[in-house]
């Protein structure tokens, strides 16, 4: 007796299906698996970030005075302008990469050549601008000094601006020296001295009478707790310990310590990932540029490019909307 075997027309085919399942090529599809995997790392993060700005939602500092920052424009404040222009440079090197795409699905050369290149400007000028903020974030503007719970107090004036310590601060002279490898306890090196000690920070606030203390909590309406004059004063004996001045991985003068950690390493992921694109695109371009995928007969990789590029602004636009704008 002979058993019946129905035939597909499918046999000795990847996945039954043919060796281009969804009739995506294996390279796209890769490049997928790829974006998929790292779109759940990049929503671990923010979902961290999320978490930590709720729990301390009552001190977490107020992006518009972090990021008010332009460029030749110094002593202006200009709130979230130039991250505004940063985002916009990002999301317009998509649209060129789009018409990089199309130009190759037409096998006109010329087109793709152009729009890589204007894609690649597009990342250079987002990267150096991301380097210009992190330069700013990271040397500070107006310092602050640092109380023994580890909080942040500001100075402002009457008027409710922020007051920089160098403004009304004059450092007396030290006699103290900063200890390194060669002459510091345990072979470290001691961090970097400040300006500014304690009792010149009192010296100068007692000498300006109309400055007054911010602290970094937050009232209901989302606006610092102001101190009065009386309260100022004693608040920076009793509780001072140190100035502040920019930020690092320990420490910022902006508020919660977890708001620069998370600054320097979502937005230094992200800018990892725009650099890697870049370098990938001229690599492409260099291609088409020698008629490499002329000769293949179809410009496949500039879209798979494109697919991580695309991704790449995708997060960005998560990025600002968390970071920067909630």
């Amino acid at each position: 007796m002979e058993a019946t075997v129905t035939r597909t027309g499918t046999e000795g085919k990847t996945w039954g299906g043919g060796n281009q399942p969804l009739k995506v090529s294996y390279g796209k599809m890769m490049m997928w698996f790829f974006i998929l995997s790292d779109a759940l790392t990049f929503s671990g993060f923010l979902a961290s970030y999320g978490f930590a700005r709720y729990k301390f939602s009552n001190s977490w500092p107020i992006a518009d005075e972090v990021f008010n920052h332009f460029p030749f424009l110094h002593g202006v404040d200009a709130p979230m302008y130039y991250v505004a222009l940063m985002t916009f440079i990002l999301i317009f090197s998509s649209v060129t990469m789009v018409l990089a795409v199309d130009a190759g699905h037409n096998m006109k050369r010329g087109k793709v050549t152009i729009y890589m290149l204007l894609t690649i400007i597009g990342g250079i000028i987002f990267l150096g601008s991301q380097a210009w903020e992190w330069k700013n974030f990271i040397q500070g503007t107006y310092g602050a000094i640092e109380t023994r719970g580890g909080n942040v107090l500001q100075v402002i004036d009457n008027d409710g601006h922020r007051v920089a310590l160098d403004e009304f601060v004059v450092a007396a002279p030290k006699e103290r020296i900063q200890h390194e490898r060669t002459n510091g306890l345990w072979f470290t090196d001691e961090p970097t001295l400040a300006r500014f000690t304690m009792d010149d920070v009192l010296a100068g606030f007692e000498a300006n009478p109309n400055l007054l203390i911010r602290t970094q909590e937050l009232t209901e309406t989302g606006e610092k707790v102001i101190l009065t004059r009386q309260a100022s004063l004693a608040k920076l004996e009793s509780e001072g310990i140190g100035v502040i001045e920019g930020a690092n991985l320990q420490k910022n003068e902006y508020g919660n310590p977890l708001f620069g950690d998370f600054f320097f390493f979502i937005t230094g992921f992200h800018g990892f990932h725009v650099l890697t694109g870049v370098l990938i695109n001229i690599i492409i371009f260099f291609n088409v540029l020698i008629g490499t995928y002329e000769r293949r007969g179809h410009y496949e990789m500039v879209e798979k490019v494109g697919l991580y590029w695309h991704f790449v602004d995708l997060v960005w636009v998560f990025v600002f909307t968390f970071f920067y704008l909630v």
